[in-house]
């Protein structure tokens, strides 16, 4: 294994993920995987147990808290205590007063374990990958709505400090049960065909309890068990910023869509989650570098994070470092705010569909006239056809079309207070599909656009360029100071991912050759 550090770090990391999702869904392989891969870079790796299983292993009987529910239980799963029957003993039992008192001891414990586990990678002189076997809001997913206000409030717990400023990243494996039945019906237990229907259910409930979480991907079965642990890996180096060459390449990249109003009622919407969300763009002495402020919250409670784009010097490649932040960092930088742009706010939905995670960014006022009405759908995808992918999105969105890539819809660029047409700051965007550019970045910086290593950006192997900016597929339009590009270009990384780091500093980067 070759490796080649790209940049600088002088903060070690502790990067906290949560491997959650139904029976049979790839997690204890996964776990494994994840292991093996990051130790063989150098990271320290924890394990956090599954707190429901070390206590099953301590001889807890879910049944035997609510005696009304054993015989389902005993009907519905294996004798055999299998692990993949574990979840929907939980579901099947965990209804109960004594039930719903055991669950909230259960995450009382989980929160006790993981934070053992935190301490020590907070006190461990490497890197170190955390990898949760299911985090706090699973709980969630197996009471009522209403009892789990009721323990949070007994507790003085909040879903924003347990969902999302406890954790950096969540990944959810679908379950076999999802897509890959075949699979599921022929692992060495003795359930029921029932269980494949429960299974379902157990797994959209794990996804549920997890949205509205910052960096939270969806795993499912669209490719072969060994591309699905693939695809893993990929989705957490990428979220970290740990480059793994062509071995973990899936062919997925965030896609944004523009969608017309006025939107569905709420009842249109599978479940989702609301938040408000308020983006700051800051000054900064880094050269083609965007650094901005966002402060992300629900019912009065906040989580902070200071991103830091820039590009690489030698492969033009875009690199986010983001990094949680207290509420008295945030006041600290918030005077740092750039006056040539206007305070971002937005309403973020977001839900899960057809196992397909998206968010749904609403501008609300005030902000620059360009933004009014302004509704993006993001999502990730590796399909490469534009009729194929559009025919998956939501069915209840009227979407106008795809605008990857659209300078124009760069939140960046939507922020300016500048005319487009005259602003020196405008951003071109990245090099698209068939651009062959050696720094790939394109700025409207004092009024040219940048050369990289002594060269023009080429489209199409011609070297021309229009005011400033380089033709696309051998046109010179400009619309509004830009090249007219709406797919495939530069992709503004939003929500990427969290590193729990103590300042804002670049993070290493690694490429990794296996």
């Amino acid at each position: 294994m070759c490796l080649h550090k790209m940049a600088n770090q002088t903060q070690k990391m502790v990067y906290k993920l949560v491997l959650t999702g139904g029976p049979c869904g790839g997690k204890t392989t996964g776990q494994s995987r994840l292991c093996t891969f990051f130790e063989n870079l150098g990271w320290k790796v924890f394990r956090v147990p599954e707190t429901a299983t070390v206590l099953l292993s301590g001889g807890v009987k879910f049944a035997d808290l609510t005696p009304d529910e054993a015989r389902s239980v005993t009907g519905d799963v294996c004798q055999t205590a299998c692990k993949l029957c574990t979840a929907a003993a939980v579901a099947q039992a965990t209804q109960g007063s004594s039930a719903t008192k055991f669950q909230e001891n259960l995450l009382k414990t989980m929160i006790q374990i993981e934070n053992t586990f935190f301490e020590l990678g907070r006190t461990c002189q490497r890197n170190c990958l955390i990898i949760c076997d299911r985090g706090a809001m699973d709980a969630s997913a197996f009471i009522s709505k209403e009892k789990w206000e009721a323990m949070l409030n007994a507790n003085s717990w909040n879903s924003v400090e347990l969902r999302d400023n406890r954790y950096n990243h969540i990944v959810h494996m679908v379950s076999a049960a999802n897509g890959a039945e075949d699979f599921y019906s022929t692992e060495d237990h003795a359930c029921r065909s029932e269980g494949v229907e429960l299974a379902r259910e157990l797994d959209y409930n794990a996804a549920a309890a997890w949205i509205g979480h910052p960096y939270f991907d969806v795993i499912d079965n669209s490719t072969d068990f060994d591309k699905k642990m693939n695809r893993l890996i990929a989705c957490v180096c990428q979220k970290i910023g740990i480059e793994t060459g062509d071995r973990l390449n899936v062919n997925s990249k965030k896609r944004k869509f523009l969608v017309k109003g006025p939107l569905p009622p709420d009842s249109e919407f599978p479940a989702f989650q609301d938040f408000d969300v308020v983006h700051n763009y800051l000054q900064s002495d880094v050269r083609k570098a965007q650094v901005r402020l966002r402060k992300r919250g629900q019912k009065g409670h906040w989580s902070y994070i200071h991103t830091l784009r820039k590009f690489h010097p030698s492969n033009g490649q875009s690199v986010e470092v983001r990094t949680q932040l207290t509420h008295r960092d945030y006041l600290n930088m918030l005077p740092q705010r750039d006056d040539a742009h206007f305070t971002i706010f937005k309403k973020r939905r977001c839900f899960i569909f057809n196992n397909q995670y998206y968010q749904l960014d609403i501008y609300r006022q005030p902000t620059h006239p360009r933004c009014r009405g302004l509704v993006l759908l993001e999502t990730y995808s590796a399909a490469y056809d534009q009729d194929s992918l559009l025919a998956t999105l939501p069915k209840f969105l009227t979407i106008e079309r795809e605008v990857t890539g659209d300078p124009a819809f760069s939140m960046y660029n939507l922020s300016l207070k500048e005319d487009w047409k005259t602003s020196k700051r405008y951003y071109a965007g990245q090099k698209d599909a068939g651009t062959e550019c050696h720094g790939q970045a394109k700025w409207s910086l004092n009024g040219h656009a940048d050369k990289h290593n002594g060269h023009a950006c080429k489209v199409n192997g011609h070297g021309e360029k229009l005011n400033g900016h380089a033709k696309v597929n051998g046109c010179g339009e400009n619309v509004n100071g830009h090249h007219e590009n709406g797919v495939n270009g530069r992709h503004d990384t939003l929500d990427g991912h969290s590193m729990d780091l103590p300042s804002p500093k670049i993070p290493k980067k690694v490429a990794v050759k296996i």
